[in-house]
């Protein structure tokens, strides 16, 4: 009798001890908001992989071999080229997919930008204000930029001009891409920019097309690739 009520306590101790382990391991999901990381919208190394933790930082250059087009006309060849550009932003939220991850674009630059718009002889600079920036990554691929709490999404172009330095302020009323697992790249096509200052030596109308990738997440070792699941 001794040793069944033995046997059947430490049964008893075994189960508790599951039970607790379950619990913890729960209480550990809910404390990092990262369950089974195939349930992530944003993972890193893979698909379905590591889920992007809340504050990891995400960085991005142009596609080896391109160049940001910002064009007069939508889809057009006049206009300014940059062959460097980057933008670095932050992880909001990342919940479970199918989903919608956020972002807070904190840094968007641009350089090596030539132009050959109509009486211009070169660009000086690109500069967003009102940073940051909201973004917004779906699971079906789709990405959208919008304004943050400073501001509306507004770029100030200086160029050089045959008249002497010309100051263009443009603004915009958010940005559409698509994201691809494939090379881990965000795309942006004809994106419009609208004129709010400066002389008619500055185009009417700006289309912004670029290709950015791979996305890193620059918090984890070895900066691996990120995904959208």
């Amino acid at each position: 009798m001794g040793a069944r009520r033995t046997a059947l306590t430490a049964a008893g101790l075994t189960a508790v001890a599951a039970l607790l382990a379950t619990g913890t391991a729960s209480a550990t999901v809910a404390a990092t908001g990262s369950a089974d990381a195939a349930n992530n919208v944003l993972t890193y190394g893979s698909a379905g992989g590591d889920a992007v933790a809340i504050g990891d930082v995400l960085t991005a250059s142009l596609v080896s071999g391109t160049t940001v087009a910002i064009r007069t006309t939508s889809g057009g060849s006049t206009g300014i080229t940059c062959t460097a550009s980057q933008f670095t932003a932050s992880v909001a939220t990342n919940p479970a997919a199918p989903g919608t991850a956020t972002e807070s674009v904190t840094a968007h630059t641009f350089s090596g930008c030539t132009s050959n718009i109509l009486g211009t002889t070169g660009v000086q600079s690109i500069t967003l204000q009102n940073l940051p920036h909201v973004a917004a990554a779906t699971s079906a691929g789709a990405l959208t930029l919008t304004a943050g709490t400073s501001g509306a999404i507004q770029t100030t172009v200086v160029l050089n001009t045959i008249l002497g330095v010309t100051t263009c302020g443009y603004t915009s009323t958010g940005l559409n891409g698509t994201t691809s697992n494939t090379g881990n790249t965000i795309t942006f096509t004809n994106q419009l920019f609208t004129r709010v200052s400066g002389p008619i030596t500055c185009p009417a109308s700006s289309y912004f097309s670029a290709v950015y990738g791979p996305v890193r997440d620059t918090s984890q070792s070895g900066s691996p690739a990120v995904f959208v699941n």
